[in-house]
Protein backbone atom coordinates (compact mmCIF):
# COMPACT_ATOMS: atom_id res chain seq x y z
CA UNK A 1 0.00 0.00 0.00
CA UNK A 2 1.44 3.34 -0.75
CA UNK A 3 0.41 6.28 0.97
CA UNK A 4 -0.93 9.63 0.26
CA UNK A 5 0.57 13.00 1.49
CA UNK A 6 1.22 16.46 0.88
CA UNK A 7 3.94 18.44 1.05
CA UNK A 8 4.59 21.85 1.59
CA UNK A 9 7.81 22.40 -1.23
CA UNK A 10 8.92 19.87 -3.78
CA UNK A 11 11.94 21.79 -4.95
CA UNK A 12 14.88 21.62 -2.89
CA UNK A 13 17.72 24.53 -3.46
CA UNK A 14 21.11 23.76 -2.01
CA UNK A 15 22.94 26.31 -0.84
CA UNK A 16 26.04 25.71 -3.53
CA UNK A 17 25.85 23.27 -6.72
CA UNK A 18 27.29 20.01 -5.80
CA UNK A 19 30.39 19.25 -6.74
CA UNK A 20 29.94 15.52 -8.15
CA UNK A 21 26.07 15.68 -9.50
CA UNK A 22 26.32 19.20 -11.04
CA UNK A 23 23.18 19.91 -9.24
CA UNK A 24 22.05 23.25 -8.19
CA UNK A 25 18.40 21.97 -7.07
CA UNK A 26 16.80 18.79 -6.07
CA UNK A 27 13.23 17.08 -6.35
CA UNK A 28 11.63 14.04 -4.64
CA UNK A 29 8.60 12.83 -6.22
CA UNK A 30 7.95 10.06 -2.86
CA UNK A 31 9.40 9.43 0.31
CA UNK A 32 10.29 6.12 1.02
CA UNK A 33 11.36 4.15 -1.24
CA UNK A 34 10.65 0.16 -2.58
CA UNK A 35 14.19 -0.56 -3.58
CA UNK A 36 15.03 -1.10 0.14
CA UNK A 37 19.10 -0.66 -0.20
CA UNK A 38 20.33 -1.71 3.32
CA UNK A 39 22.78 1.12 3.45
CA UNK A 40 20.75 4.06 2.25
CA UNK A 41 22.29 7.40 4.13
CA UNK A 42 17.96 8.23 4.19
CA UNK A 43 17.43 5.29 6.51
CA UNK A 44 16.27 5.79 9.95
CA UNK A 45 15.27 9.63 9.74
CA UNK A 46 11.67 8.46 9.48
CA UNK A 47 11.00 5.82 7.16
CA UNK A 48 11.65 2.74 9.81
CA UNK A 49 13.16 -0.36 9.10
CA UNK A 50 11.75 -1.05 5.95
CA UNK A 51 11.41 2.01 3.65
CA UNK A 52 8.88 0.25 1.52
CA UNK A 53 6.59 -0.20 4.04
CA UNK A 54 6.58 3.58 4.55
CA UNK A 55 6.50 4.71 0.83
CA UNK A 56 4.52 7.50 0.26
CA UNK A 57 3.35 9.66 -3.01
CA UNK A 58 3.46 13.59 -2.59
CA UNK A 59 0.27 13.62 -4.66
CA UNK A 60 0.55 17.94 -4.69
CA UNK A 61 3.94 18.00 -6.00
CA UNK A 62 2.97 18.92 -9.85
CA UNK A 63 1.24 21.73 -8.73
CA UNK A 64 3.72 22.94 -6.28
CA UNK A 65 6.93 22.51 -8.98
CA UNK A 66 4.66 24.30 -11.31
CA UNK A 67 4.46 27.47 -9.05
CA UNK A 68 7.95 27.07 -7.79
CA UNK A 69 9.88 26.56 -11.52
CA UNK A 70 7.71 29.53 -13.10
CA UNK A 71 8.89 31.77 -10.19
CA UNK A 72 12.56 30.38 -10.49
CA UNK A 73 12.57 30.86 -14.31
CA UNK A 74 10.86 34.12 -14.13
CA UNK A 75 13.73 35.05 -12.45
CA UNK A 76 16.06 32.89 -14.66
CA UNK A 77 17.36 31.06 -11.50
CA UNK A 78 18.52 28.09 -14.04
CA UNK A 79 20.20 25.23 -12.49
CA UNK A 80 20.42 21.63 -12.61
CA UNK A 81 17.85 19.76 -11.04
CA UNK A 82 18.31 15.81 -9.38
CA UNK A 83 15.52 13.60 -9.80
CA UNK A 84 15.88 11.78 -7.07
CA UNK A 85 18.59 12.58 -4.54
CA UNK A 86 16.81 11.10 -1.61
CA UNK A 87 14.63 8.61 -2.96
CA UNK A 88 14.58 6.16 -6.44
CA UNK A 89 12.29 8.21 -8.77
CA UNK A 90 11.20 4.98 -11.21
CA UNK A 91 10.61 2.42 -8.47
CA UNK A 92 8.10 0.13 -9.13
CA UNK A 93 4.68 2.29 -8.49
CA UNK A 94 6.08 4.97 -10.41
CA UNK A 95 5.19 2.96 -13.68
CA UNK A 96 1.21 3.00 -12.10
CA UNK A 97 1.46 6.75 -11.04
CA UNK A 98 3.63 8.36 -13.83
CA UNK A 99 4.51 11.13 -10.97
CA UNK A 100 7.86 11.32 -12.29
CA UNK A 101 6.95 11.62 -15.88
CA UNK A 102 4.28 14.53 -14.58
CA UNK A 103 7.12 16.36 -13.56
CA UNK A 104 9.55 15.99 -16.32
CA UNK A 105 6.87 18.01 -18.50
CA UNK A 106 6.64 20.81 -16.45
CA UNK A 107 10.68 21.23 -15.40
CA UNK A 108 10.50 20.79 -19.84
CA UNK A 109 8.13 23.65 -19.86
CA UNK A 110 10.53 26.02 -18.03
CA UNK A 111 13.32 24.46 -19.56
CA UNK A 112 15.57 23.53 -16.23
CA UNK A 113 18.15 20.87 -17.06
CA UNK A 114 17.90 17.89 -15.05
CA UNK A 115 20.19 15.06 -13.62
CA UNK A 116 18.33 11.50 -13.45
CA UNK A 117 19.55 9.44 -10.55
CA UNK A 118 18.54 6.26 -10.60
CA UNK A 119 18.55 1.88 -10.77
CA UNK A 120 15.84 1.39 -12.85
CA UNK A 121 15.43 0.54 -16.30
CA UNK A 122 11.13 2.23 -16.02
CA UNK A 123 13.80 5.23 -17.19
CA UNK A 124 13.31 4.56 -20.66
CA UNK A 125 9.60 5.35 -20.67
CA UNK A 126 10.66 8.89 -20.46
CA UNK A 127 13.53 9.39 -23.35
CA UNK A 128 11.01 11.40 -24.62
CA UNK A 129 10.67 14.21 -22.82
CA UNK A 130 14.32 13.60 -21.75
CA UNK A 131 15.57 14.14 -24.98
CA UNK A 132 13.61 17.63 -25.79
CA UNK A 133 15.29 18.53 -22.33
CA UNK A 134 18.69 17.84 -23.42
CA UNK A 135 17.69 20.11 -26.35
CA UNK A 136 15.61 23.14 -24.79
CA UNK A 137 17.08 23.56 -20.98
CA UNK A 138 19.00 26.69 -20.40
CA UNK A 139 22.26 25.79 -18.27
CA UNK A 140 23.64 27.83 -15.88
CA UNK A 141 25.91 30.42 -17.57
CA UNK A 142 29.35 29.16 -15.88
CA UNK A 143 28.52 25.30 -16.95
CA UNK A 144 27.91 26.29 -20.73
CA UNK A 145 31.14 26.18 -21.93
CA UNK A 146 32.13 22.66 -20.59
CA UNK A 147 28.72 20.99 -20.60
CA UNK A 148 26.07 20.40 -23.72
CA UNK A 149 23.22 18.72 -22.25
CA UNK A 150 20.55 20.17 -20.60
CA UNK A 151 19.83 16.10 -19.63
CA UNK A 152 22.37 13.65 -17.59
CA UNK A 153 21.45 10.08 -17.19
CA UNK A 154 23.45 8.32 -14.13
CA UNK A 155 22.99 4.94 -12.95
CA UNK A 156 24.05 3.67 -9.51
CA UNK A 157 26.38 0.39 -8.67
CA UNK A 158 28.09 -0.84 -5.24
CA UNK A 159 28.59 -4.13 -7.01
CA UNK A 160 28.79 -6.29 -10.10
CA UNK A 161 27.98 -9.36 -7.72
CA UNK A 162 24.68 -10.25 -8.48
CA UNK A 163 24.49 -12.45 -4.75
CA UNK A 164 25.91 -9.82 -3.11
CA UNK A 165 23.59 -6.75 -4.28
CA UNK A 166 20.43 -8.96 -4.12
CA UNK A 167 21.67 -8.98 -0.14
CA UNK A 168 22.03 -5.46 -0.11
CA UNK A 169 19.75 -3.80 -2.82
CA UNK A 170 16.80 -6.18 -2.66
CA UNK A 171 14.07 -4.59 -4.69
CA UNK A 172 16.36 -2.66 -7.12
CA UNK A 173 17.10 -4.36 -10.86
CA UNK A 174 20.64 -6.18 -11.25
CA UNK A 175 23.66 -4.58 -12.09
CA UNK A 176 23.75 -5.98 -15.30
CA UNK A 177 20.29 -4.35 -16.02
CA UNK A 178 21.56 -1.21 -15.17
CA UNK A 179 24.11 -1.58 -17.32
CA UNK A 180 22.28 -2.36 -20.17
CA UNK A 181 19.87 0.44 -19.51
CA UNK A 182 22.51 2.79 -19.52
CA UNK A 183 23.66 1.48 -22.48
CA UNK A 184 20.33 2.16 -24.35
CA UNK A 185 20.66 5.69 -22.64
CA UNK A 186 23.93 6.32 -24.76
CA UNK A 187 22.95 4.74 -27.82
CA UNK A 188 19.61 7.75 -28.04
CA UNK A 189 22.47 10.65 -27.20
CA UNK A 190 22.71 11.01 -23.58
CA UNK A 191 25.30 11.66 -21.14
CA UNK A 192 25.03 8.83 -18.87
CA UNK A 193 27.45 7.31 -16.40
CA UNK A 194 28.21 5.09 -13.91
CA UNK A 195 27.83 6.08 -9.83
CA UNK A 196 29.78 3.71 -7.68
CA UNK A 197 28.77 4.65 -4.94
CA UNK A 198 28.98 3.42 -2.68
CA UNK A 199 32.19 1.37 -2.90
CA UNK A 200 31.98 -1.16 -0.37
CA UNK A 201 34.90 -1.45 1.93
CA UNK A 202 36.68 -4.73 1.80
CA UNK A 203 33.97 -6.00 -0.86
CA UNK A 204 34.38 -4.04 -4.06
CA UNK A 205 36.87 -1.65 -3.37
CA UNK A 206 39.96 -3.51 -4.45
CA UNK A 207 41.99 -2.78 -7.23
CA UNK A 208 41.00 -5.98 -9.56
CA UNK A 209 36.96 -4.62 -8.65
CA UNK A 210 37.44 -0.92 -9.18
CA UNK A 211 39.54 -1.92 -12.58
CA UNK A 212 36.50 -4.33 -13.43
CA UNK A 213 33.47 -1.83 -12.53
CA UNK A 214 35.51 1.02 -14.88
CA UNK A 215 35.92 -1.65 -17.54
CA UNK A 216 32.96 -2.75 -17.98
CA UNK A 217 31.11 1.03 -17.41
CA UNK A 218 33.39 1.86 -20.20
CA UNK A 219 32.36 -0.99 -22.42
CA UNK A 220 28.65 -0.50 -21.94
CA UNK A 221 28.69 3.28 -23.20
CA UNK A 222 29.51 5.49 -20.03
CA UNK A 223 30.53 8.65 -20.58
CA UNK A 224 31.61 9.22 -17.10
CA UNK A 225 32.39 7.37 -13.70
CA UNK A 226 32.17 8.65 -9.98
CA UNK A 227 33.21 6.50 -7.23
CA UNK A 228 32.32 7.41 -3.22
CA UNK A 229 32.72 5.78 0.02
CA UNK A 230 29.89 3.89 2.11
CA UNK A 231 28.38 5.83 4.81
CA UNK A 232 26.99 4.68 7.61
CA UNK A 233 24.78 6.45 10.05
CA UNK A 234 22.97 6.05 13.40
CA UNK A 235 23.28 3.28 16.30
CA UNK A 236 18.98 3.19 16.24
CA UNK A 237 17.64 0.16 15.01
CA UNK A 238 16.40 1.73 11.40
CA UNK A 239 19.71 3.31 11.25
CA UNK A 240 21.70 2.11 8.01
CA UNK A 241 24.64 1.71 10.49
CA UNK A 242 22.67 -0.90 12.40
CA UNK A 243 21.17 -2.86 9.50
CA UNK A 244 24.83 -3.06 7.44
CA UNK A 245 26.36 -4.62 10.92
CA UNK A 246 23.87 -6.69 10.81
CA UNK A 247 24.23 -7.74 7.40
CA UNK A 248 28.33 -8.31 7.95
CA UNK A 249 27.67 -10.29 11.08
CA UNK A 250 25.48 -12.73 8.81
CA UNK A 251 27.46 -13.17 5.88
CA UNK A 252 30.75 -11.71 6.62
CA UNK A 253 31.46 -11.77 9.97
CA UNK A 254 35.30 -12.03 9.54
CA UNK A 255 35.13 -8.07 8.05
CA UNK A 256 33.11 -6.42 11.49
CA UNK A 257 36.79 -5.48 12.94
CA UNK A 258 38.26 -3.83 9.77
CA UNK A 259 35.28 -2.44 9.33
CA UNK A 260 35.30 -0.64 12.98
CA UNK A 261 38.81 0.22 12.95
CA UNK A 262 37.97 2.04 9.61
CA UNK A 263 34.87 3.94 10.51
CA UNK A 264 35.98 4.18 14.25
CA UNK A 265 33.14 6.59 15.53
CA UNK A 266 33.02 8.68 12.63
CA UNK A 267 29.82 8.27 9.62
CA UNK A 268 32.69 7.80 6.71
CA UNK A 269 35.86 5.51 6.41
CA UNK A 270 39.36 7.27 7.34
CA UNK A 271 40.32 10.46 5.46
CA UNK A 272 42.92 8.11 4.39
CA UNK A 273 40.82 5.02 2.98
CA UNK A 274 38.91 8.28 0.94
CA UNK A 275 42.12 9.62 -0.34
CA UNK A 276 43.10 6.37 -1.79
CA UNK A 277 39.49 5.87 -3.25
CA UNK A 278 40.20 8.95 -4.81
CA UNK A 279 43.03 8.52 -6.53
CA UNK A 280 42.68 4.93 -7.28
CA UNK A 281 39.27 5.63 -8.73
CA UNK A 282 40.91 8.43 -11.22
CA UNK A 283 44.01 6.58 -12.43
CA UNK A 284 41.64 3.54 -13.71
CA UNK A 285 39.47 5.95 -15.34
CA UNK A 286 42.47 7.03 -16.86
CA UNK A 287 43.56 4.08 -18.23
CA UNK A 288 40.35 3.07 -19.52
CA UNK A 289 39.65 6.57 -20.99
CA UNK A 290 36.54 7.44 -18.87
CA UNK A 291 36.03 10.57 -17.14
CA UNK A 292 35.99 10.95 -13.46
CA UNK A 293 33.75 13.50 -13.22
CA UNK A 294 30.52 14.88 -15.32
CA UNK A 295 32.39 17.29 -16.98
Amino acid sequence: MVNEIRVKSILNRHRKRDDWFLDDYSVNPYSGCSFNCIYCYIRGSKYGENMAKTLSVKINAPELLEKQLARRAKKREYGIIALSSATEPYMQIEEKLGLTRRLLEIILKYRFPVHILTKSKLVLRDLDILKEIDKNAILPADLQPDLKHGAIISFSISTLDEKLAKILEPGAPEPIERLETMKECKEAGFLTGVCFIPVLPFLSDSEEEVDELIKTAKEYGADFCLAGALTLYGDRAADCKTLYYKFLEKHYPDLVPGYKSLYRTFFAPSKGYQKELESKSRRLCDEHELKNGII
